[in-house]
């Protein structure tokens, strides 16, 4: 029987037998009749006997399930017959099995829970049935649910066992998979939070033992909602799986890496015997993330952002040590995304803030605790004010006026971003329509528009139904979006810059200078203006480098024919460089700063100091 114990040496190979040895006795005795013909009440059961077993013994061969019949003889319990199915399934013919214990059907597999029962069960002389791991004569693995039963004489003495198997592989197979899915993550196959925990907690009292440090590495890839969107849900799967991929791979046998969410991942990296834990291992994990992404014959990049908080210096919790490692990867956003962070108690104070902010904003935008401010923009050539840019403020009852620094990286997180960027547009358009009932009907303002508005798929139709709503122009409406951005998705950008194109609005490139433009982008976006970043206009004076960058910016510009904006103008010598390298239009608090709409009238009819002799 499986697993059966035996002696070491080889047991006598009985000759091949299809017919299981009760028919073989039964035929014997018929045999010894003068003749098959019943010739009394006696004879005729022995025949209906006789005809019965031969029922049984073509039900045996024509069985589906595998079935055999061993002796009974302790140690060996040798193979004395196998149906068709059993050659069938396991690939041994009868002439290979016959006369052995088939233990061989679990080859170096003998270490099975099961096994032990069979034993027992044998050496009882009773029925059992197992599951046991049974391998084909090719080495492949089945799962058997083996039911064995002892056959007696008629003395009642057990002179064999039969058995039967079912070949249970596909149940067993689609549990394994269920249990693999309680645990892992369906698309990338990564662990998910369950089994994060329990590694995590397991790695925790093994570091307590060895005295050494853990690191929870809480990794949120840049803008992927941005990539999502506009490119499909298909690309978005095909870069979760090469970035979990390329995640496994830059880690080492000891370190786990789990998907808790659509683009957010965590790492538990484990201290090793002689080699200390070192940022080189955060600069290998961010280098992976930035290779280039292919989808549809494109190459996209991805940058991320990472937290980690470290054990036991930051908690003896594993939930603690993954939310702490969260607000750290919160701070590297902040910090302008694409860095890493280390979790320290100033950063549990802006986690508590952040939350309280979040909670806030929902109520925020039922309540229309919002306003608008706008800082004029101004033409350099005539001085005058051409347009504003519109600047949204939090007048919050508790807070006061809380500035967008505080609350749009939260808005966007929470994807209150949307409903936010709508009313500031819808508000821009019908303030600067007032106003330009005021007696300043060319008057132009600026919108910014947000990662996942620009996202959108319906966002012309948005636009569209502002202007309409407002009854402002369209070639009176600016919309920024930040050249990064726009970067993400170069074919995606161009198609979305070209519908709002069609409607008759003006399109700027915000920071200019602080992203990864090249020239031939550049010429394909259907553009108006850039805007050089303050960073670059703050030093313009006293930075040799900075005054390169500025002169370039608007070389570059006037060779595309575009206009240029100079922000965060500050002072005359500052004014003076941009009008001398002829620089179109400037905003800033040299000027005035950004103020509420009805402070604007007072703002229009003013005008910049004439030019001074050139630099």
């Amino acid at each position: 029987m499986p697993g059966c114990i035996a002696p070491s040496a080889p047991a006598a190979i009985a000759s091949p037998m299809r017919r299981p040895p009760w028919r073989t006795r039964e035929i014997r005795r018929a045999s010894m009749s003068e003749n098959t013909m019943p010739h009394n009440d006696a004879d005729a059961a022995r025949q209906a006997r006789l005809i019965s077993l031969g029922l049984y013994e073509r039900s045996v061969e024509a069985s589906a399930n595998a079935m055999m019949i061993t002796s009974a003889e302790a140690p060996e319990y040798a193979i004395e017959y196998v149906n068709p199915a059993f050659e069938r399934i396991t690939g041994y013919s009868a002439g290979e099995v016959i006369g052995r214990n088939c233990r061989f059907l679990q080859g170096d597999d003998q270490d099975q829970p099961g096994l032990q029962e069979i034993r027992r069960a044998l050496a009882e002389q009773r029925a059992t049935n197992v599951v046991l791991r049974n391998y084909r004569k090719d080495g492949t693995l089945f799962w058997n649910h083996l039911y064995v039963a002892p056959v007696e004489d008629t003395d009642g003495a057990v002179t064999h066992f039969v058995a039967s198997q079912y070949d249970i592989t596909e149940i067993k197979s689609y549990e394994m998979t269920l249990r693999h899915l309680a645990t892992h993550d369906e698309l990338t196959g990564l662990a998910n939070r369950s089994l994060l925990n329990d590694h995590l907690r397991g790695a925790m009292a093994r570091a307590e033992r060895s005295g050494s440090q853990i690191w929870v590495v809480f990794l949120d890839l840049d803008r992927f909602k941005v990539f999502n969107d506009s490119l499909g849900h298909m690309a978005g799967d095909v870069f979760l799986m090469t970035i979990a991929q390329r995640l496994q791979a830059s880690l080492r046998a000891t370190d786990l890496v789990a998907r808790l969410s659509s683009d957010e991942f965590a790492l538990v990296l484990c201290e090793q015997p002689g080699h200390r834990l070192n940022f080189l291992l955060l600069e290998r994990i961010a280098n992976a993330v930035q290779q280039a992404l292919q989808f549809d014959r494109k190459d996209f990049f991805l940058t991320c952002s990472m937290g980690v908080a470290i054990y036991p210096a930051d908690g003896v919790d594993a939930e603690q040590l993954i939310e702490r490692a969260d607000m750290a990867m919160f701070q590297a956003k902040e910090r302008g995304r694409n860095n890493y962070q280390f979790y320290t108690d100033a950063i549990n104070q802006r986690a508590l803030e952040r939350m309280q902010i979040g909670s806030a904003l929902r109520a925020a935008i039922e309540r229309e605790e919002f306003v608008l401010h706008y800082q004029p923009q101004l033409d350099l050539d005539s001085g005058r004010v051409i347009g504003t840019e519109a600047l949204i403020r939090w007048r919050h009852p508790e807070m006061g006026l809380v500035y967008p620094d505080r609350f749009i990286g939260i808005a966007e997180e929470t994807g209150l971003i949307v409903a936010i960027g709508d009313w500031v547009l819808r508000t821009a358009c019908q303030e600067t329509k007032r106003l330009q009932g005021l007696g300043h009907p060319d008057l132009r303002v600026a919108v910014n528009l947000s990662a996942r508005q620009f996202a959108r798929s319906d966002l012309a139709h948005g636009i569209e139904a502002a202007l309409q709503d407002s009854g402002l122009e369209p070639c009176c409406l600016e919309i920024e979006i930040t050249e990064s951005l726009m970067m993400h998705d170069v074919d995606g950008a161009i198609g979305s810059l070209r519908a709002l194109k069609d409607l008759g609005v003006r399109l700027s490139i915000d920071d200019f200078g602080t992203g990864y433009s090249s020239l031939a982008y550049l010429k394909r976006f259907p553009i108006d203006n850039l805007k050089i970043d303050r960073s670059f206009v703050s030093d313009i004076v006293s930075g040799h480098e900075e005054a390169a960058i500025v002169s370039s910016i608007i070389s570059l510009a006037h060779n595309l024919r575009l206009q240029v904006t100079a922000e965060g103008v500050e002072t005359e010598e500052q004014l003076a460089y941009l009008r001398n390298r002829r620089c179109n239009k400037m905003q800033g608090y040299l000027f005035s700063k950004p103020v509420p709409a009805e402070m604007l009238p007072a703002l229009l009819g003013a005008c910049l100091p004439a030019p001074a002799t050139a630099l």
